[in-house]
């Protein structure tokens, strides 16, 4: 197995196609072909499932994958500092649920290595992809919340897959209306008042369950329910709609917060956020710059 080989099954597994990976690894889609093949068979699992759509790694191939990454991010190390006599480019990835402070604190990452070389992902994503993506080590570390209503459940899954959570602050849940909402002027509100009006919500895929929720309360029915998949389309919805979202009282100065208000809900619940990561992995230079700032946050709450 060398280190070309495993660039190709990591391009493959990027491009989620073995014609798409050899037009970009400028080689015949054959000889990609059968170097998969080579790999899986000297590490003796299926690393890929050849499908109509493309190549979709396997529960195996992800665990590979992730340590595969890892060995050619050493490589890399190794070449700028002993070989090209330059400077590593340095990657660092965060999965994370829809909050506006995680992009906040990736900007002040940003700031402050954004004269060296690097490649930084802030992916915004779902609660199980989060788990996924540290698990396989695409990601160094996960932004997500517990509470009595899924701490169960993801705990389970960190203790299966040797993941640590570890809380940065806890916040009351706050709901996140537009200033000019019919219930904009109270000073709290309960659930009951806010049942005439659209909830929005995170899509969670095939997870839609308490359990995998990014709001507080989803298990409780409403009449109105609308589920999207980014920032902006809730946004959007909240001024458009008079809809509402339960989450942190954390809200940035960008995305039309002028017109977004955050008023605190009458509930004994708390949000603890915090990360998760690999029980063997320690926190990189980067990594502890990104929870630095991350903390910096909690006077906003």
């Amino acid at each position: 197995m060398t280190l070309q080989q495993l660039k190709y099954m990591i391009t493959v597994a990027e491009k989620g196609s073995i014609t798409e990976a050899a037009k970009t690894l400028y080689i015949s889609q054959p000889s990609l072909s059968e170097a998969i093949k080579e790999v899986e068979k000297e590490a003796g699992i299926t690393i890929f499932i050849r499908r109509r759509s493309g190549a979709v790694p396997t529960k195996e191939g992800m665990e590979f994958l992730g340590y595969a990454r890892q060995v050619l991010e050493q490589m890399d190390i190794l070449n700028s500092r002993y070989i090209d006599y330059g400077t590593a480019k340095q990657r660092f990835c965060v999965s994370t649920q829809h909050y506006t402070f995680t992009a906040n604190a990736f900007v002040e990452l940003v700031r402050k290595y954004g004269n060296e070389h690097y490649e930084f992902i802030l992916n915004e994503t779902q609660t199980h992809q989060i788990i996924e993506d540290v698990r396989n080590r695409f990601s160094d570390l996960g932004i997500l919340f517990l509470s009595s209503e899924n701490e169960g459940t993801l705990c389970r899954l960190f203790d299966e897959y040797s993941l640590n959570f570890i809380e940065l602050f806890t916040a009351k849940p706050h709901v996140f209306i537009s200033k000019e909402h019919p219930l904009a002027k109270n000073r709290s509100l309960t659930l009951e008042m806010l049942a005439p009006y659209p909830k929005l919500s995170f899509v969670q895929s095939v997870y839609e369950s308490a359990g995998f929720a990014e709001e507080l309360f989803s298990n409780m029915p409403v009449e109105k329910s609308i589920m999207v998949s980014d920032r902006a389309a809730i946004v959007n919805l909240m001024l458009g709609l008079n809809g509402y979202t339960i989450s942190s009282g954390i809200f940035p100065t960008y995305l039309q917060a002028d017109n977004i208000i955050s008023i605190p809900i009458d509930s004994d619940e708390k949000m603890r956020i915090g990360y998760i990561k690999n029980k063997d992995k320690e926190l990189s230079e980067l990594g502890k710059t990104y929870i630095n700032a991350l903390i910096k946050f909690n006077h906003n709450i």
